[in-house]
């Protein structure tokens, strides 16, 4: 395990900036609003080579436990439960706050080493601010500017004595491409999807069985996907597997869109499909299945990830076997490019459904990264042809000579032949159903490229 480190201070003081400058990459939403941050959001860091997570956490605010702000700052004191250091962030250009000397009091209560940084200290502006930070009682503090990447440095220095021994000696990672089995041992990465307020947060914490992600009756808590690793034993085998959970922001539409903030977190949901092997799309069974959820599905299936569909909040719903019947009714139609998608009903309240649903994931996952030999390939090819020949439009024939899997995940096959520019649609459909039905794709989405060889005597 690589040590842990925690982003904490108050809002807007550029903790969701740093994350991002140590992970190298635009992870953590970042806005000029203050409070952008509500759930812990992990990544793997890496300074001159010393490997570590970084977790960025909410805003420290003083107000009631009950209220929004008092449940993010609940989740922010958790989050420093088995760190190795802490990373206490002040606005040097803004100088200290009674906020700031609030939680540098709670810091000096608890175990963790504390490493204090002066952010936004570029310029002349920053340098009171930087020797103001000497008064926290956390010893030298590291002066840096995570916006323009200035500092950096001294924040090894400041780490090192205190995470570097666990950093050593970590295995180098390999650069091979892992075979079908490998791919399948490693953890299942699990996005939940879906409207704002379908419950998608508080499923996951009924997995986890604690209360990791914020949660509450307002719609659109989660901003960033937030991606928590995760043990499950297998109720029906006994099996332990490793579980990538992905948590997302509600996705409306778009037309409903039209805060800077609620844009970046959808583009952000939309990275996190991306990043999935297997989406969950939530449903809520107070609202059926709505226009909406339909669009989410088809942007999943074209991104080619493994898609399932769960209704939440089963224990509420009325007139439960008609809903459900009519949901499965409307996905066959709205979806007919990909017909019997895996549907289950679910309560993130009381846990109805969800280990089904887990066993039902990974199944679909091996679907999904399934190659088929390419001599069963083409007998099941030969077959289709033999049962339903291809047209000859005008009197033309059209010659469809064999198949082969490119690639998997999602699974990809080019069939080669000549005349292919006339081969209709329709019976295009026909041979991806069949690869589906006959070749166990069962509802992942299957793509089939058509290809005719260049004849190198035509000029």
């Amino acid at each position: 395990m690589k040590p842990q480190v925690i982003i904490i201070g108050r809002p807007n003081v550029g903790k969701s900036t740093l994350f991002n400058r140590l992970v190298g990459k635009r992870l953590a939403l970042v806005d000029d609003q203050p409070g952008v941050t509500r759930d812990r959001r992990m990544g793997d860091a890496t300074i001159a080579g010393m490997e570590f997570t970084i977790v960025d956490t909410a805003g420290w605010e003083d107000d009631d436990a009950e209220t929004l702000p008092g449940r993010m700052r609940k989740q922010t004191e958790v989050s420093l439960e088995g760190a190795d250091a802490a990373l206490f962030v002040v606005d040097a250009r803004a100088g200290l706050t009674p906020l700031d000397n609030e939680i540098a009091r709670w810091l000096h209560s608890q175990k963790v080493p504390v490493v204090a940084v002066a952010n936004k200290a570029e310029g002349r502006t920053g340098e009171a601010g930087v020797l103001e930070a000497y008064s926290l009682g956390f010893g030298d503090p590291v002066a840096l500017s995570a916006e323009h990447g200035e500092g950096v440095a001294d924040l090894f220095d400041a780490l090192w004595p205190i995470i570097g021994e666990k950093t050593e000696g970590e295995a180098a990672e390999t650069n091979s491409e892992p075979t079908e089995e490998e791919l399948l041992a490693q953890p299942l990465k699990l996005a939940i999807v879906g409207r704002p307020n379908a419950g998608k947060s508080t499923l996951i914490n009924r997995l986890l069985d604690e209360d990791r992600l914020l949660t509450g009756p307002e719609a659109g808590i989660t901003r960033d996907s937030i991606a928590i690793d995760w043990e499950w034993t297998d109720p029906q085998t006994g099996e332990t597997r490793e579980i990538r959970l992905i948590d997302t922001a509600g996705m409306r539409k778009r037309a409903q869109v039209v805060e800077k903030l609620e844009r970046l977190s959808v583009a952000d949901a939309r990275r996190a499909i991306d990043f999935a092997e297997v989406v969950v799309l939530l449903l809520d069974a107070t609202r059926g299945l709505e226009h909406q959820d339909l669009k989410i599905a088809s942007h999943v299936l074209e991104e080619g990830r493994a898609l399932m569909i769960a209704i939440n909040k089963w224990d509420i719903a009325e007139d439960a076997s008609k809903l459900f019947n009519g949901i499965r009714a409307a996905l066959d139609e709205g979806l007919a490019q990909v017909r019997g998608l895996p549907l289950f009903a679910v309560s993130a309240r009381t846990g109805k459904g969800l280990d089904t649903m887990l066993h039902a994931a990974f199944e679909i996952r091996a679907a999904w990264s399934k190659r088929v030999p390419t001599s069963a390939l083409n007998r099941w090819f030969d077959d289709a042809l033999e049962a339903n020949p291809p047209p000859a439009p005008k009197g033309k024939r059209i010659k469809l000579r064999y198949i082969t899997q490119a690639s998997t995940r999602p699974p990809r096959f080019v069939v080669f032949g000549t005349r292919l520019d006339m081969l209709p649609k329709s019976y295009e459909r026909y041979l991806v159903n069949g690869i589906r039905k006959e070749l166990g794709f069962d509802a992942v989405p299957v793509r089939v490229v058509l290809k005719t060889p260049k004849n190198p005597f035509s000029k």
